[in-house]
């Protein structure tokens, strides 16, 4: 099985290839689905695998620059690689149907948003999954971007709106900048509009959700969702679903974020009415589901068939309910309040637990270090040269003053007397590192990075430096004792787990009927 993706792409339906025989064993793919987006199942012979393949549309993966694309994840001991999928929920008004859903007349047509985005991670060896969602109103560097259908470029962005990426040639311009922010690699995307909510929840059957008082989402300025519930569990489908999922005013503080936490619920909800086989069982509806699942899908090309879905489908299957942890990415409100940036430290350090396929859930047997420590000698301390720069400036935080000297100056205290600091440049480094050029200064690199308490997977080869270079992170601001970050989720990433069929949203006092 391979789920490696694929560069190219292009746009519109139609099968991809001849797949004949695997089409005769697929006579039923299961579903699995993970916000707005479903793998579902079917089986009924060659044409009728055929015909769903043409219903799929598909786009290029990834759409940017090259230089801002990140390294494809590496394999365990054990060979297997972890995979990382792209969820969008498009608001695209570009049919009478769409456009009735989501309101907003004067946008007709228009290019569409990527209102929703999440992040699956399924880890490599399978045990455990973890969705992060960046908030709409976050902003972000969009990188450059070229439509693979017109060839048009879209020349890169700064601290522009995360929603407005999938106007810039689509899809793939989403994942791009996800990539350029994150460095995680995407392995692909999956995306659905306000039409393909809908179908998948009347398909499904409806999906249990909780509000701890009556709601209705309704401002006299005529601002809101429409959704109107009881207090209580309640399930829903169709239209209320789509309803239930764009919320933002009754929810809690009626921000964008409660909008994401109610996400969560509804996709955890989903998962769980699923895998309890609800609606899997009857051959009828499991018929419908697979007509409707693929009908809602936009992916990219190494998601194109039926066959492609079901191998990922598989793989999602393979982790328990209760290893699944949905999360937001830490933010602050901008400087003028009315958006959102990443938190500097909780975010990176948010990314960096996905990267290494840690999971957010905290179960994870402790993983051991993968880095080589040499068994050459280093030089006495005091013959070991080290250039000492700054690393301390974030998005949201500017450098601290001095903190290269002050490091520097702690390594003479420790012998290290040719230790410098090198202030021509406030550099921004979200962990920690000490880099060295070449085999021969791994042993002094590792043993500068002993002396102050550093991991030695922290010590790494760069071309980039003449020498040993010790760079002060985000995560060293202060003190005089460095404390390796742990692996602990962010409290402020919201974690919600999978299993948890209690969780409730708080309404609004100001939204509540009788």
């Amino acid at each position: 099985m391979s789920l490696t993706p694929q560069a190219g792409g292009r746009r519109g339906r139609g099968p991809r290839g001849d797949r004949k025989r695997r089409g005769r064993r697929i006579l039923r793919w299961t579903a699995t689905v993970t916000a707005l987006v479903t793998v579902g199942t079917a089986g009924a012979g060659y044409l009728y695998y055929r015909h769903l393949n043409a219903n799929i549309e598909k786009d290029a993966l990834n759409i940017g620059d090259s230089k801002d694309r990140a390294a494809e994840s590496k394999a365990n001991a054990a060979g297997q690689t972890p995979l990382n999928i792209l969820l969008i929920g498009s608001d695209a008004r570009d049919s009478a149907e769409n456009q009735k859903l989501g309101g907003a007349k004067d946008t007709y047509n228009t290019a569409p948003r990527a209102d929703v985005q999440m992040l699956l991670h399924v880890s490599a060896d399978r045990t455990n999954m973890s969705v992060v969602s960046m908030p709409r109103d976050t902003l972000v560097d969009i990188p450059e971007c070229t439509d693979p259908d017109t060839g048009k470029v879209y020349p890169a962005s700064t601290s522009a709106m995360t929603n407005t990426t999938l106007e810039r040639g689509g899809p793939g311009c989403a994942v791009a900048t996800w990539e350029k922010l994150t460095d995680i690699h995407i392995d692909h995307f999956m995306m659905v509009d306000f039409s393909g909510v809908v179908s998948m929840a009347d398909a499904i059957g409806g999906v249990p959700v909780c509000v701890d008082a009556n709601i209705y989402s309704h401002t006299s300025s005529g601002h809101g969702s429409g959704l109107k519930l009881e207090k209580g569990t309640t399930s829903i489908k169709g239209e209320q679903a789509l309803q239930w999922l764009r919320t933002r005013y009754g929810f809690e503080d009626g921000s964008d974020i409660a909008r994401t936490k109610a996400q969560h619920m509804y996709m955890n909800s989903m998962v769980r009415r699923l895998r309890a086989n609800t609606t899997l069982s009857n051959p009828g509806k499991l018929r419908k589901l697979a007509e409707t699942a693929t009908k809602a899908l936009t992916v990219d090309d190494g998601l194109g068939t039926v066959a492609k879905l079901y191998d990922v489908s598989t793989e999602l299957k393979k982790v328990p309910t209760a290893r699944i942890t949905m999360t937001t990415m830490p933010w602050v409100y901008s400087a003028d309040g009315n958006r959102v940036l990443p938190k500097a430290t909780d975010a990176e350090k948010l990314w960096r637990l996905v990267r290494e396929d840690i999971a957010l859930d905290g179960k994870d047997k402790k993983k051991t270090s993968t880095a080589t420590r040499t068994t050459d000698k280093a030089a006495a301390d005091d013959e070991i040269a080290v250039t000492v720069q700054n690393g301390t400036r974030s998005d949201g935080e500017s450098a601290v003053t001095g903190r290269a000297g002050a490091v520097a100056q702690l390594l003479v205290g420790k012998g290290f007397d040719k230790a410098v600091a090198d202030s021509s440049a406030l550099l921004s480094q979200a962990e920690t590192v000490v880099r060295y050029p070449s085999a021969d200064l791994q042993a002094d690199a590792q043993r500068v990075a002993k002396s102050l308490g550093i991991p030695v997977s922290s010590v790494k080869r760069s071309t980039a430096v003449s020498g040993v270079t010790l760079v002060v992170g985000v995560d060293w601001r202060s003190g005089a004792k460095y404390t390796a970050e742990d692996d602990t989720t962010p409290a402020s990433a919201s974690a919600l787990n999978g299993a948890d069929s209690k969780a409730c949203m708080h309404v609004d006092p100001d939204y509540t009927w009788s």
